[in-house]
C-alpha cells in the first residue's frame, strides 16, 4: 500500500474509538470498543490504557494474538491491524501515557495496581477505501 504510515495514520488519528480483539480460552475472537489510542509510533506500535483486572488483560496475557480496527465513518474507509500485545505495568510505561483526569479511572494514580498499558505491535494490515480492499505488511 503506498504511503500506509500516512494514510493508515490519519485514520488512526480521526477515529472516534478503537476496535480491539483478543482471542478467548476457546479460540473465540473478543471484541470491545475502547478509547482512541494514548500514542503511537507510527502504526507499528500503538498505546492504550486499561484496567489490570480487565478480561482482556488476562486474554492478552495467555494469548498475545489481537487485532485493531479503526475507521473513517465520513469518507467510509477502515483499517484493521494485525498484531501481539504485551501488558506493560512499570512506572515508565504508565508515566508515558498518563494524562490529568486519568484519577477518574485509576484514583490511586500511576501507581495505582489496577492502572496498566496495552502495548500493541502490528505486523501486517487490511486497509479498506472506495470499495476495495488492500492488504498490506507493517514495518
Amino acid at each position: 500500500m503506498r504511503d500506509s504510515v500516512k494514510t493508515v495514520g490519519g485514520i488512526i488519528d480521526k477515529s472516534p474509538v478503537s476496535i480491539i480483539s483478543s482471542v478467548d480460552s476457546e479460540g473465540f475472537p473478543n471484541t470491545k470498543a475502547m478509547l482512541k489510542p494514548r500514542k503511537r509510533e507510527g502504526i507499528k506500535t500503538i498505546f492504550f490504557t486499561t484496567n489490570t483486572s480487565s478480561m482482556r488483560v488476562k486474554q492478552f496475557t495467555e494469548n498475545p494474538k489481537a487485532s485493531l480496527y479503526f475507521y473513517d465513518k465520513r469518507f467510509i474507509r477502515g483499517v484493521m491491524l494485525k498484531g501481539t500485545v504485551e501488558i506493560l505495568q512499570d512506572e515508565e510505561s504508565k508515566k508515558m501515557i498518563w494524562l490529568e483526569g486519568d484519577e477518574k479511572y485509576y484514583p490511586l494514580g500511576v501507581s495505582d495496581p489496577d492502572y496498566c498499558v496495552i502495548k500493541f505491535t502490528a505486523f501486517s494490515g487490511r486497509y479498506y477505501s472506495n470499495f476495495k480492499s488492500e492488504n498490506f505488511e507493517v514495518l
